[in-house]
This record gives structure tokens, sequence and C-alpha cells, in this order.
């Protein structure tokens, strides 16, 4: 097998991390970086190697390199666009999550791209994991009875410079166009996408109703502290709280609660630990699978890919509640106070009230939460796609 060529879009920030699985898989003999779409050109250093074809004109490198696979990671309202220039002509994708900034703009996204007939993969490389296949058939298997409910828990730290990192960074909208960067919809995105998944919960028509506090203790637009939940199909409901104004970073997680036990899967560390009656707490570790990888295995093998837009369905309903609810709310100067010697701000108490809010599958409202702000309730229509 001939190496497929590779374009990637988006090579700072984030795509440094890219360009670097680019390269593993370069070495392996998978894939051969082709193009880089970048508006100001990247040194040697920068690309990992021999520089490749680079230009700003995403569509014209495509042509130039007979690039077979594009990945996308730029600011997310290019997100669409950038999708449908590639699948116009015939080049698979990965695109990095969220998938797109709005659901209409996700349903414009995967329909010109299935149209096309091209593949497409959504980067929440979590639901590469092998731990989720293991953790549905534990569920499928009754190891912790019938799921009651799903939680999810992120607190993270991240001081004021996160928000200046780019002019999205932090933003509802800009230039009149939809961002919805905020803590459930990107850094913490990975929470909601897999306890939705776990859940069974991954299509537009599994989601029932949605209730949202947003709220933002940084001088920002968007939300940095938040609680979302999920009511759905299955008749179960999914809860997601989220933080970047943590007193300590924590590692996220998920947290399946059964009839007769519970699983914690701390995504980014491939990692459960499996609680249920008449046994002891049993934990187990697991490898996972690039997304990258699984795409080109796609492609050359036909192998299922692992996060196709379709997928992500459930995940974009959030982010359209998200996007559609009223402007979060800035928290009250009481609230939080900042770190002394550092420039990042936090809300005391606020670890204990994520984990509790994956642990009870309440919103910060019903924990008694001082700065709550209001509950946002958003149901979708009947038959919704």
């Amino acid at each position: 097998m001939s190496a497929l060529p590779v374009v990637l879009a988006g090579a700072r920030g984030h795509g440094r991390w890219h360009v670097a699985n680019i390269r593993r898989l370069e070495r392996a003999g998978l894939v051969r970086l082709a193009g880089i779409c970048e508006l100001t050109p990247l040194t040697e250093q920068e690309a990992g190697g021999e520089l490749p074809e680079q230009s700003a004109d995403f569509g014209a490198l495509l042509d130039s390199t007979g690039a077979r696979v594009a990945v996308v990671c730029t600011p997310i309202p290019t997100h669409t666009d950038l999708a449908l220039t590639a699948a116009r002509r015939g080049v698979h994708l990965l695109l990095e999550k969220p998938p797109a900034p709005s659901y209409a703009e996700f349903r414009r996204m995967a329909d010109g791209v299935a149209a096309t007939g091209v593949a497409c993969q959504v980067g929440f490389q979590s639901l590469g994991s092998h731990a989720v296949p293991a953790i549905r058939e534990l569920v499928a298997e009754g190891a912790i009875g019938e799921i009651a409910g799903v939680g999810g828990a992120g607190a993270w730290v991240r001081d004021e410079a996160y928000f200046r990192r780019a002019p999205w960074a932090g933003r509802r909208r800009l230039d009149g166009a939809d961002v919805v960067d905020g803590a459930l919809t990107n850094p913490l995105a990975h929470a909601v996408a897999t306890a939705l998944a776990l859940g069974g919960t991954t299509r537009a028509e599994d989601v029932t109703g949605i209730e949202t506090e947003l709220s933002h203790a940084n001088d920002i637009e968007a939300d940095d502290t938040s609680c979302v939940r999920i009511a759905t199909a299955r008749g179960h409901r999914v809860t997601v709280a989220a933080t970047l104004c943590a007193q300590r970073a924590a590692e996220p997680y998920v947290l399946l609660h059964g009839g007769s036990g519970r699983i914690t899967f701390w995504y980014k560390q491939d990692r459960i630990l499996l609680q249920r009656g008449g046994h002891g707490p049993e934990e187990y570790q697991y490898g996972r699978t690039d997304l990258l990888e699984n795409l080109v295995d796609h492609l050359t093998t036909g192998a299922a890919l692992l996060v196709p837009p379709e997928e992500t369905g459930a995940f974009m309903r959030v982010v359209e509640a998200i996007r559609t609810a009223p402007d979060p709310d800035p928290l009250p100067a009481a609230a939080w106070h900042r770190v002394p010697g550092e420039s990042r701000r936090v809300v005391p108490g606020v670890d204990g009230l994520v984990a509790a809010a994956a642990d009870t599958l309440s919103l910060y409202s019903e924990l008694g939460a001082p700065w709550a702000p209001r509950t946002e309730h958003a149901l979708n229509e009947v038959g919704a796609r």
C-alpha cells in the first residue's frame, strides 16, 4: 500500500498535535504529509521535518498535492466550508471537534459530505478508546444492571491568556458568525460526547430535551463554568458539568450509573473502574485507536469509521441548545477570586460541585450553588434528524 497524501489545514495551536501525529503515521508508512494550509507558512522546525508544499488557499493546495485525506483543525466557524471544499474534490476528512458551531451548519456539512460519498471522521479522540466497546460489553452483560443515568465531570484550570489565544477564543459570535467556544462545546466537549455515546445517545433524534446552566467567571462572552442535562429517548438523563476555573486540574471522567453498580471512565487515560455489588472494585486499562489511523484503515481495508458525523448528532443538539440559550451569566465578583501569583480565576467550591453533578445527575442550581445561573430549557422537535 502506498502512503496516502495528507493535507493539514490549521497547523498551529492544537494543530501542532496533528503535525506530530501525521509525522508518526508517516514514519509507519501509512500517510505522507503532502501539504500544510496556514495563513503564515510553517518553519521546518514547526513542520517536524522537511517542509511540504504550503499555501493559504486550501482548495488549490488540495488540487496541487493530489491529497486523498484532509485534516481540518481550523477555527470552529470555518469547519463546514472547508469540509465541503475537500469533499467536493473527493478528499476524505478528519474534522476536528466541534464539527460545526450550529446544528444548521452541522447539517449543511454532514449532508454535503454524504452527497459526495467521501468518508468523514469527527475528531472525538476519546471515542477511539478501546474502553468504549469494553464498557458497552459490560453494560450489555448486565454488569451494573440497567443504566439509570450518565454523569460527566470536567474540572480544568485555564489562565486568562487561554481566552486570548485566538480572536475567536471565549466568544459566542465573531463578526456575525457563530463560534460557541464554551467549556462544554470545545475544551470539555469530549466529556459531553463520551457521556452521550456510552449511554447509547449519539444521533440527533436520540435527544428529547436539554437543560443548560451557563456562566463565566472570566471576562468572556462564552461560558467557562456550566452544566447541561439531556433527556434521552432511552429514558435516562445525561448530566455533564464543566469548569475552566477549578481550584486544581483534575482528570475528566464519565460515570455510568446502573441499577446494581457503576462504571467510571477517565477518558483521557483510557482507564475504567467497575464497582458492583458482591465484587471488589475492578480497574482496567485499555489502548486506543488513533482516529486518523482508523480513517486510513477505512479507506484501505474497509474498516468501520469510529466517529462518522451522524454519530455526533446528539452532541450537536447540545451545541445548538447552548448556542440559542441567552448569553451566559457573569458570576458575581464574590463568587470567584484570582490566584495569587497566577493570572487565573477560581470559583471556590466548583471542583466539588462538578463531581457532585456527575454523581447525582443534578444541575448546579439543584446542588445549592449560591451563584448558580438560571436554567434554560430546550426541547427538540419530534423526528428531528
